[in-house]
């Protein structure tokens, strides 16, 4: 499996950005081409937020145009750009590999498939 760290959450105001990194290790991230973003809200179950497969991205619908998923292969670190922050994006934010990008082929912004997890990194904005 691979191991994933997540960073950089924090509190900030509706309007402003935060970015996510989820460093990789046990794995060179250039070698893991399935890779995605979840959320889980208090109360709420895990939701996906962005995807990255081969170099394509896929987003939820409540986050395109807000939020970019990108790879950076040399610091080996998954990132999400997150704008214009919305109070409903506060959440607990994973970062999550499918190596062999099987499992995640039909539904790649689903929770199952992806056998590794972060420990997650909290979000919250305030109105």
């Amino acid at each position: 499996q691979v191991q994933l760290v997540e960073s950089g959450g924090g509190s900030v105001q509706a309007g402003g950005s935060l970015r996510l990194s989820c460093a990789a290790s046990r794995y060179t991230i250039s070698s893991v081409y399935c890779m995605g973003w979840f959320r889980q809200a208090p109360g709420k179950g895990r939701e996906g937020v962005a995807a990255i497969r081969h170099g394509s991205t896929i987003y939820a619908d409540s986050v395109k145009g807000r939020f970019t998923i990108s790879k950076d292969d040399a610091k080996n670190t998954l990132y999400l750009q997150m704008n214009s922050l919305k109070p409903e994006d506060t959440a607990m934010y994973y970062c999550a590999a499918d190596p062999s990008c099987v499992p995640t082929a039909i539904r790649p912004l689903g929770v199952p498939g992806y056998n590794s997890w972060g420990q997650g990194t909290q979000v919250t904005v305030s109105s």
